[in-house]
């Protein structure tokens, strides 16, 4: 009989992770949603909702399965990304950056990496992209101090990272076209001062402080150089900035998929309008703006889903460290941004004077959705840099 029973569950089907985090990720949607309001007076997503965030598996998603992780396909990846936006702004935010922490983390010196999953791949990792730091070359390393802005995770990150000027005698050291040197530098959490900075008009639960470092003098294996060769093999590792606008076109449509599940939720509720003569579901004016919405988010849907194919399909053939491709992930990215801050803007007017309310969820939605909009890989300014590549291409056919 315990032949047969070790027989049998030989036979059962390996378990599918991505299934598994996607079915953990519905059992935990109820708390979410009713914990809303929780996360934004916190400014931070609560500590046990990043713990079970962390038992499923959210920070090992692209960590190499050598050291432990799940190491999914970028698709994969991408997919729970969205589950979780789809639920709350702040929640899929943080996972857009639990994810892409590991990702940077892969950058860094093989001392310092084993440093970081000495413990396991459940690591939390976060930074800040905007050079507020300098990086003063001296005889044992660097000195490093600065401020950095918008470092979203940081109250439950166990790593930090911040980009630097690189400096020699105080004056910046010439990099790639002749711009300064930038490096980044990654230290355990505790080494770094938290400023209760995040104020803002979305996107409140990101816990999005300024993070800060005193003069501190670190040794060169804590710095390293994202532009560098990949140190490790795989689709996921050879390019790191090609990733980022997908992460934040998923972020959108994400978004504008909640946003559309509120306001569907909202109008099955029965709700009728003052001077309105039939409740929401029933007028022809809500039918017809519900039906331009559904048009708008399934085209955001199918773009970026093509943006996604074609990238991971450059990644496999080794080819995503290209100038173009970024440009092109950027075009995804803004007028993703753009479409689905449409499609907010819409759902909040046909809702009327209910969504006004903190207790909406779609004023919410309207918020996050403007402010993850501000961000530098998804403001229209990038859409300079897609005509210029339009023109190029454009000339070199006709030549």
């Amino acid at each position: 009989m315990q032949l047969q029973e070790k027989i049998s569950k030989r036979s059962l089907p390996l378990r599918d992770p991505r299934e598994d985090i996607l079915a953990g990720i519905q059992e935990l949607a109820p708390e979410i949603k009713v914990r809303a309001a929780e996360i934004e007076a916190a400014r931070r997503v609560p500590p046990d909702i990043v713990e079970r965030l962390r038992y499923l598996g959210l920070f090992r998603m692209f960590v190499p399965r050598s050291q432990g992780g799940l190491e999914f396909d970028f698709p994969a990846g991408l997919e729970i990304i969205k589950a979780l936006t789809r639920l709350d702004g702040s929640i899929g935010w943080i996972s857009i950056v639990g994810g892409v922490g590991s990702l940077f983390a892969a950058a860094a010196s093989p001392d310092v990496y084993q440093r970081v999953y000495q413990d396991g791949p459940d690591v939390a990792i976060c930074g800040s992209s905007q050079p507020g730091g300098t990086a003063e070359r001296v005889a044992d390393g660097y000195r490093i101090k600065g401020r950095w802005p918008f470092a979203s995770s940081c109250t439950h990150a166990d790593w930090i990272g911040g980009f630097c000027i690189v400096t020699e005698n105080g004056k910046p050291i010439p990099g790639p076209q002749g711009k300064p040197l930038v490096r980044v530098v990654v230290l355990p959490a505790r080494d770094w001062d938290i400023e209760d900075t995040w104020y803002a008009a979305g996107l409140k639960g990101t816990g999005s402080h300024h993070i800060t470092l005193r003069e501190r003098l670190v040794p060169e294996t804590h710095l390293f150089d994202l532009e560098a060769p990949p140190r490790m093999s795989g689709p996921l590792y050879h390019a790191l900035r090609q990733w980022l606008p997908l992460l934040h076109g998923t972020f959108s449509v994400g978004m504008a998929e909640g946003t559309v599940d509120d306001l569907l939720a909202l109008a099955h509720t029965g709700r009728q309008q003052l001077y309105a003569a039939v409740p929401m579901r029933d007028s022809e004016t809500f039918q017809y703006e519900l039906g331009r919405i559904s048009a708008n988010l399934k085209a955001a849907q199918a773009f970026l889903e093509v943006q996604i194919a074609s990238h991971w399909r450059r990644a496999l053939a080794g080819t995503l460290r290209d100038e173009d491709l970024m440009i092109e992930g950027a075009r995804s990215a803004v007028w993703l941004a753009t479409t689905c801050v449409g499609i907010a803007d819409a759902c909040f007017a046909l809702a009327g004077s209910s969504a006004v309310y903190d207790s909406s969820p779609l004023q919410r939605r309207l918020r996050d959705l403007h402010v993850g909009a501000q961000h530098a890989h998804a403001q229209q300014r990038l859409y300079v840099d897609v005509g210029k590549l339009a023109l190029r291409r454009s000339a070199d056919q006709a030549g």
